[in-house]
């Protein structure tokens, strides 16, 4: 039996190189392997959590992540890529799973907690977002994912899941899967901003986006954050903390090349700017080739549009089954078909 698989994002903006190094390069390595089926979702009414009064952001956006993803490789043949929003099963789910959480347990959560204090809401947390975590259980539960990718920051959300999962089989019959996290092979931890001060992000300005033109990168790579006491190329330099080398371990290729660089920055007598136009060239051998997939489908957006419909309308039967088995399974079920 395959395992089911399902991942996705925010449509807040256009996907970033942390993205790709992050979750979007590892799910095309999971769709290629035919043990597993792959549901991937723009998670649009999540983003609407903490944007409601700002729905352009999120509508805007649903194309951006869909090119992002079809740019890296995803593939509609063998991956469904879905709108959350265009499942209506998905909120009847949220529904009554809430009911079998309690208030306390989700401000447990350290997830919710950590990006509450974030996003500095208070006391003025909408309640669509303070309880994201049992719609997350919904969007798994309805395809009955057994593997969900995580990071270490997740793993409490899906250990939500997986408790309103036994709760509702103890309760009313063994209907919803268990789903396990899973981190790829080769996953890379959460990527620095390229100011070095903590995750890349839209709203800091210190992303690398997979549709930034060769000039962007440039740019944007001139001004990564380095070592702020090598001022002269003879200075001895710092490789730890240093943005260049951190996204050289990241995206080179040639580990003894990048070896000797750090030798020779650690001594002395390598500067900056020559660390910095080696990145560059790394840089442009990894995301030319994702850009110009990316300007080709950008000229179709309707295309695009008809392939996230078309999955919408194939992860919405899969989602319509697994609620008839839950309203089944709670004595709802009043008239037959």
């Amino acid at each position: 039996m395959k395992n089911i698989i399902l991942t996705g994002d925010r449509p807040t903006g256009k996907l970033h190189v942390g993205h790709y190094v992050g979750s979007l390069r590892n799910r095309v390595a999971m769709q290629n392997d035919d043990n597993n089926q792959m549901y991937i979702m723009v998670a649009d009414m999540q983003a609407l959590t903490d944007n409601a009064h700002n729905p352009v952001k999120v509508s805007s956006n649903v194309l951006e992540v869909a090119l992002d993803y079809l740019a890296c490789g995803l593939d509609p043949v063998k991956s469904t890529l879905f709108i959350q929003s265009q499942i209506p099963e998905l909120s009847e789910l949220t529904m009554y799973y809430m009911n079998l959480v309690t208030v306390a347990r989700v401000r447990r959560n350290p997830t919710v907690k950590a990006e509450i204090d974030q996003k500095n809401f208070g006391q003025s947390v909408p309640t669509g977002f303070f309880v994201y975590p049992i719609s997350q259980a919904a969007d798994i539960t309805a395809f009955k994912a057994n593997l969900v990718p995580v990071g270490e920051d997740q793993k409490p959300m899906l250990e939500q899941t997986r408790e309103i999962v036994r709760d509702f089989n103890s309760t009313y019959a063994e209907v919803l899967v268990e789903p396990e996290a899973v981190v790829p092979k080769g996953a890379i931890g959460r990527l620095p901003g390229i100011d070095g001060k903590g995750k890349m992000s839209k709203s800091l300005g210190n992303g690398i986006y997979l549709a930034d033109s060769m000039d962007v990168v440039k740019q944007k790579v001139m001004q990564m954050y380095t070592d702020p006491q090598h001022i002269h190329v003879e200075d001895p330099g710092q490789v730890e903390g240093n943005m260049v080398f951190t996204y050289l371990d990241v995206f080179g290729k040639d580990t003894a090349k990048i070896a000797e660089l750090k030798d020779h920055y650690r001594q002395g007598g390598l500067g900056d700017v020559k660390i910095k136009r080696y990145l560059i060239d790394v840089l442009d051998a990894e995301l030319t080739p994702i850009r110009t997939r990316r300007e080709e489908l950008a000229k179709d957006p309707a295309g695009v549009m008809q392939i996230l419909q078309a999955g919408s309308q194939k992860a919405e039967a899969v989602a319509a089954n697994t609620l008839a088995e839950v309203k089944k399974a709670m004595g709802i079920q009043y008239f037959k078909d």
